[in-house]
């Protein structure tokens, strides 16, 4: 079995799975909107802007991150429930680390581009620009969650998960900020050696 069918055979059963008696349908559809829409852009780049193995890895990640919370709904996942008990907070946080993600792997992905496409050449410019379109992203993100709350009025509730906290979508955004750090602290060398592969 090759790498991507693996990879294709481990979104499809999470989304399927996902998918089976969600918390609230229309909160699944919006939560996991964002999987649906990569899943077709990535088939239909493979062949001609396949990107790094690492690359498809955390996409996967992510993707998986955001069925979880669109079955349960961010607010309600049992492990942050549990989490929070006993750590003694009165928030599920488990819209923090699809946060946290939401800035860690557009950033991977941007930094990829970046140097593949020859925006900008790989170093410091290229991480700081990369960590820019992340956050650029976030905030984007923080705008559709806006719309969407204006347009279906109590109905976002959960999709937006604010869970009372007043500071939520700046909260977020700095999640964002921090997944991006991480991703470029830690993984950089790494990349760059599976970019090597494509003369980046």
């Amino acid at each position: 079995m090759n790498k991507q069918l693996i990879w294709l055979v481990i979104f499809l059963s999470v989304l399927v799975w996902s998918a089976i008696e969600p918390k609230d349908l229309f909160t699944w559809f919006l939560e996991v909107l964002p999987a649906l829409v990569v899943l077709p852009v990535l088939f239909l780049t493979r062949e001609r802007f396949p990107l790094t193995p690492l690359a498809y890895v955390f996409i996967l990640v992510h993707c998986i991150i955001l069925m979880v919370g669109g079955h349960y709904t961010y607010a309600e996942v049992p492990l942050f429930d549990w989490i929070a008990e006993i750590t003694g907070s009165d928030r599920n946080n488990y819209d923090k680390l699809g946060h946290l993600a939401q800035g860690f792997v557009p950033t991977l992905v941007a930094r990829e581009i970046f140097i593949r496409l020859d925006v900008v050449k790989r170093g410091a410019w290229c991480n700081f620009l990369s960590l820019c379109f992340a956050l650029a992203f976030s905030a984007f993100y923080e705008l559709i969650e806006w719309w969407v709350a204006l347009l279906t009025g109590e109905d976002a509730e959960a999709f937006l998960g604010t869970q009372g906290y007043i500071w939520d979508t700046q909260s977020d955004m700095g999640m964002a900020l921090v997944g991006a750090i991480i991703c470029l602290v830690t993984l950089v060398k790494f990349h760059d050696v599976q970019l090597a592969k494509f003369n980046g």
